[in-house]
């Protein structure tokens, strides 16, 4: 017999709800599109403290998916013909400037949308509350040193899309948040998605929660620990269903449910358009990365996505085009990681066929790796990454991870084991369940230029020493 819509949904609830307990997630929203059709589901509860339950309209702190939204933005404005992917950012914010002139002229939009740049990520600068935060960030960031020269290697950089949400206000004549209300939320009726904290409160709102692994985590200190000058990469304010709404426009090509063109055809397309391979593969699934999307090929099917975190909220998007399938996990907590993977390698199997890659992880017997090349310091703004040998003969290798300078209070250093999967690739444990469901990727690579450097997150810190 075949399933029917209720029955379907009534098993998806259920598996949400026991994964949600397995992990200690507090509370979670699902949305899942397939078929046409959006269902929404929700787990738990919003804030341990209160036990108010999780509802699908309840909204979440979306973190580094509203990289998808300014992404979005800017390539409507590349339709119109306000702007060039290939123009210097400078041509069109002139007051942009990094530590290096010669790279500052060397950034373009496309290199800004496609973690090329070089421009850093953890640049965290509060710039206050009022309209011209994000002018003030900018200006603030001059002297930040880049992770690598501009074409040179893939960087993940909230940064950079900080940029891009200047851009977008310098183009349009107004603020970032206002673009988004008029450019995407309100054609597509998105009316549970939001930028600014106040405006939230006419919302059921998730709490974030933090906590050590393996137990149920407690209430943060705030809700929204987060600056207005983190917007652009990473503060959307949605629920999964919004999400899901969102991602049902670039599935259409670019329209709304009621016909309304949002982008064109042509935009939505180079946007799923690899622009850039990635040497780190695991800490977001990632094979590539487009203008604003992360790209996967799931064993010849290809998709796409983003993943974000604030601080104590985790979020999860993949689409798979062929299709015609988004999935959408929003969490405030706990084993997200875990719970993510578990479900959307069930959901994606069920819906669109695909496989998703197995937890990452060194084999039973890891191979002998000669570590002496990758022992130094590494170094990009705000971290300190140190590779020491082994401590005695068969012992594993050492990594410590250290935020310094601005970043210093930001988290104490992690100090890791490395197990070599590859050549080029170690598994480190004792990362936390927000990086990776057991052990966090860190990767050896050799930028085009010939700087040896070590990702981390995503992030390429260049061989200092």
């Amino acid at each position: 017999m075949t399933e029917n819509k209720q029955d379907t949904t009534e098993r998806w609830q259920a598996r949400l709800d026991e994964l949600c307990a397995a992990h200690h997630v507090p509370g979670a929203a699902l949305a899942v599109l397939a078929g046409g059709e959006l269902h929404e589901l929700a787990s738990g509860v919003l804030h341990r403290g209160t036990g108010v339950e999780v509802t699908t309209d309840s909204v979440f702190q979306s973190g580094s998916i509203a990289k998808v939204y300014t992404a979005t933005v800017v390539m409507q404005l590349v339709d119109s013909g306000e702007l060039d992917l290939d123009a210097p950012v400078v041509s069109v914010v002139p007051e942009f400037a990094t530590a290096d002139p010669e790279a500052t002229a060397a950034i373009t939009i496309r290199r800004l949308l496609s973690h090329t740049s070089g421009l850093t990520c953890d640049f965290t600068y509060d710039a206050g509350r009022g309209d011209d935060c994000l002018a003030r960030y900018v200006e603030a960031s001059k002297g930040v040193a880049l992770d690598c020269p501009p074409g040179t290697a893939v960087s993940y950089s909230s940064l950079g899309y900080n940029v891009l949400g200047r851009v977008i206000e310098v183009v349009t004549g107004q603020t970032w948040d206002q673009a988004l209300k008029d450019r995407l939320f309100t054609p597509l009726g998105l009316d549970h998605s939001m930028t600014l904290p106040e405006e939230a409160l006419s919302f059921r709102v998730a709490m974030s929660h933090l906590g050590e692994p393996g137990q149920y985590p407690d209430p943060a200190p705030a809700w929204d620990l987060m600056p207005r000058s983190a917007g652009p990469y990473g503060r959307v304010l949605v629920t999964a269903g919004d999400v899901a709404r969102l991602a049902r426009m670039h599935l259409a090509g670019g329209t709304a449910p009621d016909g309304t063109r949002i982008l064109s055809a042509d935009a939505v397309a180079r946007m799923q358009r690899r622009e850039v391979d990635v040497p780190d593969k695991w800490t977001v699934s990632a094979d590539g990365w487009g203008l604003g999307w992360t790209l996967y090929d799931w064993e010849g099917i290809p998709g796409y996505g983003h993943d974000g975190a604030s601080i104590g909220q985790y979020g999860y998007l993949r689409v798979v085009p062929e299709a015609g399938v988004a999935v959408v996990l929003l969490t405030n907590g706990g084993g997200a990681r875990q719970l993510y993977a578990a479900l959307f390698r069930e959901l994606l199997s069920e819906l669109a066929g695909v496989r998703m890659p197995d937890a990452f992880a060194p084999a039973d017997v890891p191979p002998v790796v000669d570590m002496s090349p990758y022992v130094g310091t590494y170094e990009r703004e705000g971290v300190i990454i140190t590779v020491s040998a082994a401590a005695e003969e068969g012992g594993p290798a050492r990594l410590r991870y250290e935020f310094v300078d601005g970043m210093a209070e930001f988290s104490p250093p992690l100090d890791m084991d490395l197990t070599p999967v590859s050549d080029k690739v170690f598994a480190a444990s004792g990362a936390g369940p927000s990086f990776s469901e057991d052990y966090m990727p860190v990767v050896f690579s050799t930028l085009t230029d010939g700087t040896e450097c070590c990702y981390v997150g995503m992030r390429a810190a260049p061989k200092a020493a």
